[in-house]
């Protein structure tokens, strides 16, 4: 994608300054190692700066094709594909799970009894790919220890970080056996549906997760860096993960070379397993701008791209079930309904996701504007990097 200078789109270069300052500050003060932001506008770049170090122990800096985890940047993916496969008629949305995955034909939800205590209930209704698309299936990821389930999805993610033989069929049998938090369809509950959405993929193409991915959607747009793993060729690229120092500063807490991630996986997490380059994202980004198209390939028929950016949570369920919060949520992807509720700049539109190590990315239909930030630093929102970022972004659009 071409490089612009910044007023031929509209900004203002001088305001643009801001977001380099900005940037600076965090990797000056300690507390992130290096970042990576990206603006592009009408299909052209405007923006695009690296700050501090993708690894401060090997004195590697952020470069342009730097590769990070980018954790649940990786659902807006796995939800392409999905309707991808929704475009040839290979289901509907409506459609059980159940119905192409077996394991989920006899789940149960864990009912809490009024005067206390909880019981085990019959599903009223199965779940659905539209459930498993927005959140609203009643699975968990297991970070509540008040849950009763926690203790399940805990042993459920021990399998999955020390385990590599263990497969994605595994991985959904053993999702499957845990009790549901809430019938389906009745409320939001971030979780591991878009991992059972990868196995649907799986199953009804008849192609590896994996595989189809990379034939279908990284190779068709180019995303030459984007995979489940990344390849000892390319490991001085990628980035170290970094966490806070108790005492000040950074410490490791995910070393390229050690990472889970430099080797291959048999269970593919189509909710966060992917690395990626600033790069290869923009390139998805812009494929969803284009309404489904980039360079000449399509992904998805507009019509489609404009069901995935709608609100798809039913009439009294919320994102995160806050009702104040200005935003709501399509199929793989967060919306921006209220700007003044969000208390950010942005547009009515806006549509993105971002991933646990603070890895970002909005499209905004209405300005024709992209916005990528990469990072490698955890927890997630300890610091607002990424509401800087967008702030700073539209402050430099004057035109």
């Amino acid at each position: 994608m071409n490089t612009v200078q910044p007023q031929e789109m509209g900004f203002c270069s001088q305001r643009f300054a801001r977001i380099n300052t900005v940037m600076r500050r965090y990797v000056d003060e300690q507390k992130i190692a290096g970042i990576v932001t990206l603006v592009a506008r009408r299909g052209k770049i405007v923006h695009f700066e690296q700050v501090g170090m993708a690894n401060i122990e090997a004195g590697q800096p952020m470069a342009a094709d730097t590769i990070f985890r980018i954790y649940s940047m990786t659902k807006p993916i796995t939800s392409v594909a999905v309707l991808m496969l929704l475009e040839e008629g290979h289901f509907r949305l409506a459609d059980p799970v159940a119905d192409y995955l077996s394991a989920f034909k006899a789940i149960k939800v864990l009912e809490r009894l009024p005067e206390g205590g909880e019981r085990l209930v019959d599903a009223e209704r199965p779940i659905t790919i539209h459930h498993l698309l927005t959140h609203t299936a009643g699975l968990s990821y297991g970070w509540d220890e008040l849950e009763t389930t926690d203790a399940q999805y805990q042993a459920l993610w021990h399998e999955l970080d020390t385990n590599p033989a263990f497969t994605l069929q595994e991985w959904l049998e053993t999702l499957a056996k845990i009790p549901l938090l809430f019938q389906p369809g009745t409320r939001y509950g971030y979780s591991m549906a878009t991992d059972v959405l990868g196995g649907l993929v799986q199953a009804v193409s008849g192609i590896p997760f994996d595989e189809f991915l990379r034939e279908r959607i990284f190779a068709a747009l180019g995303m030459d860096d984007t995979a489940f793993d990344a390849p000892p060729e390319k490991l001085s690229r990628f980035a170290a993960n970094y966490g806070p120092r108790e005492e000040s500063g950074l410490k490791v807490i995910d070393a390229p070379q050690s990472s889970r991630y430099a080797q291959p996986t048999r269970h593919p997490s189509g909710g966060g397993g992917l690395v990626s380059t600033t790069g290869d994202y923009l390139r998805f980004a812009q494929m969803l701008l284009n309404r489904g198209e980039l360079d000449g390939v399509r992904l998805l028929g507009r019509k489609t791209v404009e069901l995935m950016t709608t609100n798809a949570l039913p009439a009294g369920v919320y994102l995160n079930n806050d009702p104040t919060r200005g935003a709501s949520f399509g199929l793989g992807v967060s919306l921006l309904e209220d700007v003044g509720k969000v208390q950010q700049l942005g547009s009515v539109g806006n549509y993105g996701w971002g991933g646990a190590a603070n890895t970002n990315f909005w499209v905004d239909p209405k300005e024709e504007l992209i916005g990528i930030i990469m990072l490698q630093f955890m927890p997630s929102d300890t610091y607002p990097v990424v509401v800087d970022f967008r702030n700073l972004t539209y402050q430099a659009l004057v035109a």
